[in-house]
């Protein structure tokens, strides 16, 4: 399975230049979301009178979020000694659900690359 993050939807709606996959994926089933991501979205959809794509992302699968508040410690701690800094705590924990679930992560944002070399996510 393969966790769609944020940044992909966003340029998906927007021109899709970089999420070009997201069609192939959403067609195999092989999609799911969260609802940090969700959170990151639904506002400004809604704002932007967007009801169908918001009803559309509630019905895609969900990953449970269990949040193991001492598990992002440790990715912080992880991450600040070999000098990765910046990752916001939504990327953490959008990182250790992932993990959890066994996905990979699909995304535009820079932070999980730098997170994949120091606590091993699976980027897609």
């Amino acid at each position: 399975m393969v966790l769609v993050d944020t940044s992909i939807w966003i340029d998906y709606f927007r021109e899709g230049k970089n999420s070009g996959d997201l069609d192939l994926l959403i067609d195999e089933n092989l999609i799911v979301i969260n609802e940090i991501i969700l959170v990151e979205l639904i506002p400004y959809l809604k704002i932007k009178q967007q009801t169908n794509v918001v009803q559309l992302l509630k019905e895609v699968s969900q990953t449970p979020l269990n949040i193991k508040w001492e598990e992002i410690i440790e990715f912080q701690i992880k991450c600040l000694k070999t000098g990765v800094n910046g990752i916001g705590i939504p990327d953490l924990i959008i990182a250790q659900n992932a993990k959890q679930n066994n996905c990979e992560i699909y995304s535009l944002d820079r932070h999980f690359k730098l997170l994949n070399q120091v606590i091993k996510i699976k980027l897609y």
